[in-house]
């Protein structure tokens, strides 16, 4: 019993762990999030829940725009069975690099790392389903393929528990 105890814990130990930000400091082409999210922008995504069915497929027009280090980026959502949703992010970079986001969806701010060509975003999103509400974790990971492309893929849990994972692929408009 105490090895099935044992075991049991190091694979709840080993399941936390994941990339570090650092291990894309060399990646490029580097990510700078006020100039990739400035303008308008497109992306296309699916949610998958956690046995990997395809439950909901999105559009998304951005629109981004830029004071200094302060951005807004207007997302509005056409999901696959015509409903729609808006967020809009108010995005922030901190004196020591890192960034905060907020929404009227997200509880408290998201916190976000770059570097290299990669984002990691972690925050909370009240998620509207079949008219409740539940809070609900995300661990986002954004990478930049190249100056037009970027691809996401956000891991969604409750308590701990995977309930699905979002991806995306953000495409920029040639100059």
């Amino acid at each position: 019993m105490r090895f099935f105890l044992g075991l049991l814990l190091l694979l709840s130990i080993a399941g936390c762990s994941g990339p570090d930000i650092r291990d894309y400091a060399a990646q490029q082409p580097a990510l700078e999030l006020s100039d990739y999210l400035n303008g308008d922008l497109e992306a296309w995504g699916m949610f998958q829940n956690r046995s990997g069915a395809v439950v909901k497929r999105f559009h998304v027009a951005l629109t981004g725009t830029w004071q200094g280090d302060v951005g807004t980026l207007d997302e509005r959502f056409t999901y696959s069975d015509g409903s729609t949703e808006r967020r809009v992010w108010t995005l922030r970079r901190q004196a020591d690099g890192s960034w905060r986001g907020t929404a009227a969806d997200v509880l408290g701010e998201a916190v976000g790392e770059v570097s290299g060509n990669a984002l990691h975003w972690r925050y909370q999103l009240l998620l509207k389903v079949d008219g409740e509400q539940y809070v609900v974790d995300f661990d986002d990971w954004m990478f930049l393929m190249d100056g037009r492309v970027m691809l996401n893929r956000a891991r969604m849990s409750k308590w701990g528990v995977d309930l699905g994972e979002v991806t995306l692929s953000f495409h920029k408009p040639a100059k």
